[in-house]
């Protein structure tokens, strides 16, 4: 018996806690354990996560006042023969000391830090989208790796099942070819069969390497494992599928999603920052307060300012210019994207309608019939009242059916998976 590794792995989902056998290394995942770890544990989607944190430390940055400014100078280190003496700052100091301090503060005009704090919050809500269109980008490779896996896995299977059988009828076939019963000929044909058998295995399990490569990152797993998926939802749902309405799915895409969005809050943007770029016109004011003490009448002088830009060739009019042709663009590039989803959404659910038919026009039990025959064929080739030809042409027919019907069931799987990811939801 192998040795026992790995014993439990408890996923934390949604719908609960999922357990996951594994043994020597290999973890046996249903597609719904394998997208809960995914979520939970995908490094990429952690860190792109965290732009949303950053946009809103945007805004807190926003939300602050600017600074105000000390200023301290004019301050004499010596004196000569013609100080004046002033009284002392504390005890017998400062009798020939001046000093000037003045403190500023900046005082924003026309309402921009409110704006700012406007622009700064849709930027939080674009973070967020974008996040949800890196998810859904993300989520799309995930599952349509897990169905590559799923398929070859089952195609594999397929050829193994043939692999033994084939090996079962060398093996007899050997001993009749010591025996002198059966030319070599036949016996050199069979072994053909074999090594081509082989040869798929082999491309296979190449293929299955690099899903595992792939799948092992997503879902951030140690190198050393190897996923084992089983059946179940490698053929959806598709029940309701007749029953999608088009006109709402599409309506729905361009409501919802994520990327669409992000042009929508792209022109909210847009908009605030037009709105901020004409506040610019209106100068700054800045308030100060000053201290002198030995440069004027007073010995201690306090008065009070401002100062303001006087806006007499620089009325911001090429940012106010630049901010409104952005609205326009964003208008057009909103029209052209909502006619595209459109677009994207009738060739996705028609591409799934036809894909589905193929899948419906293979009667239910035919593959169960197709092993059934091929089982009767390998018997009677057994027993010699089928010839070798028509023996190997009966199995190259069943290996290609077998394929177009796993192709089949994978095709309707990639094709809903591309429907729910064009119309943005989650299509059942």
């Amino acid at each position: 018996m192998k040795r026992i590794l790995l014993t439990l792995l408890v996923i934390v989902s949604h719908k609960g806690v999922a357990q996951i056998a594994t043994i020597n290394d290999t973890i046996v995942l249903s597609r719904t354990q394998a997208e809960a770890l995914f979520l939970d544990k995908n490094l990429s989607l952690i860190s792109e996560k965290l732009n949303i944190d950053i946009a809103d430390a945007q805004v807190i940055q926003a939300k602050l006042w600017p600074n105000p400014t000390l200023t301290i100078g004019e301050i004499n280190l010596w004196n000569n023969a013609t100080a004046q003496e002033l009284p002392p700052l504390w005890g017998n100091f400062g009798t020939t000391s001046q000093v000037t301090a003045e403190l500023e503060q900046l005082i924003q005009t026309a309402g921009k830090r409110k704006k700012m704090i406007a622009m700064e919050k849709v930027g939080v809500d674009i973070a967020k989208e974008y996040f949800k269109t890196f998810l859904r980008n993300l989520k799309i490779e995930f599952r349509g790796n897990l169905t590559e896996l799923q398929f070859v896995q089952a195609q594999e299977a397929v050829y193994q099942k043939q692999l033994a059988s084939m090996q079962t009828l060398l093996k007899a076939y050997s001993n009749q070819v010591a025996q002198g019963n059966i030319g070599k000929g036949e016996y050199i044909r069979l072994k053909a069969t074999e090594l081509q058998f082989l040869k798929e295995i082999s491309d296979l399990k190449k293929e299955n390497n690099s899903l595992q490569k792939e799948l092992k990152v997503l879902m951030n797993l140690p190198a050393t494992s190897y996923i084992k998926l089983t059946e179940d939802g490698f053929v959806p749902d598709n029940k309701n599928i007749e029953n999608i309405n088009l006109g709402n799915l599409m309506a729905s895409a361009v409501e919802n999603r994520p990327d669409m969005k992000v042009l929508k809050l792209g022109n909210e943007y847009n908009s605030n920052k037009y709105k901020y770029e004409k506040a610019m016109r209106t100068p700054d004011v800045t308030l100060g307060v000053s201290y002198d003490r030995g440069a004027s009448l007073m010995n201690d002088f306090v008065g009070i300012g401002f100062s303001l830009d006087l806006p007499f060739f620089n009325r911001n009019q090429g940012n106010i210019k630049a901010a409104k042709i952005a609205i326009d663009q964003g208008k057009l590039l909103t029209e052209e994207k909502t006619i595209s989803v459109q677009a994207e959404v009738l060739q996705a659910y028609e591409d799934l309608i036809v894909t589905k038919k193929l899948y419906d026009s293979v009667d239910a039990s035919y593959e169960g019939d197709l092993d059934k025959l091929l089982e009767s064929y390998r018997k009677n080739f057994m027993q010699r009242n089928t010839s070798m030809l028509e023996y190997l042409d009966f199995v190259d027919a069943y290996l290609d059916n077998k394929s177009i019907l796993l192709n089949s069931k994978k095709d309707l799987n990639k094709n809903l998976e591309e429907l729910r990811y064009i119309a943005g939801q989650e299509i059942n």
